[in-house]
């Protein structure tokens, strides 16, 4: 398991229709935009967000600070773990979760939505994980660097998928 940073977490739900039903597809993203949980629930209460914050704090810790949307799910559910405090809300505070969804929107239209919850969660799983793969954060490196880098994610990928 890599090594994540537990500085600031930036927590959002999706809707995605299944068959004409909607669900939820809640997700935890660290502040360097690397998808770090996903759940997919039929309900978007207190106890779905409890279960989607304990699940992620149980694999990868606490985070220092929680950041949300106004949604009172959130709110309920930090209560009941003792985050209250943690928990920051605001105007585009949590556009790095928004953001986060475009590439799973482009990839639901290319695959004609989703049939059955498993494969929506097999779905998230892989996709956020090739995402982690190739994020090489462009902006903090000259173009030789960044191509070297992403040569090299690209190498790991072909022997992990290989194997």
């Amino acid at each position: 398991m890599r090594a994540y940073s537990n500085w600031q977490w930036h927590l959002d739900e999706v809707f995605v229709k299944i068959n004409g039903v909607t669900h939820y597809l809640w997700r935890a993203i660290d502040h360097e935009g690397e998808v770090l949980e996903s759940y997919v629930t039929k309900r978007r209460d207190r106890k779905a967000a409890l279960k989607f914050l304990r699940k992620s704090m149980k694999r990868y810790g606490q985070p220092e600070i929680i950041v949300t949307d106004k949604l009172k799910s959130y709110g309920a559910a930090m209560k009941v773990i003792g985050n209250v405090s943690k928990q920051e809300t605001g105007h585009r505070q949590n556009n790095r979760a928004e953001n986060s969804h475009l590439p799973f929107r482009r990839r639901e239209r290319a695959m004609l939505r989703f049939r059955q919850m498993r494969s929506l969660q097999k779905f998230v799983a892989v996709q956020s994980s090739i995402n982690n793969h190739f994020n090489k954060e462009r902006h903090l490196y000259s173009r030789d660097n960044f191509k070297l880098n992403r040569d090299a994610a690209l190498n790991e990928w072909r022997c992990l998928c290989a194997s």
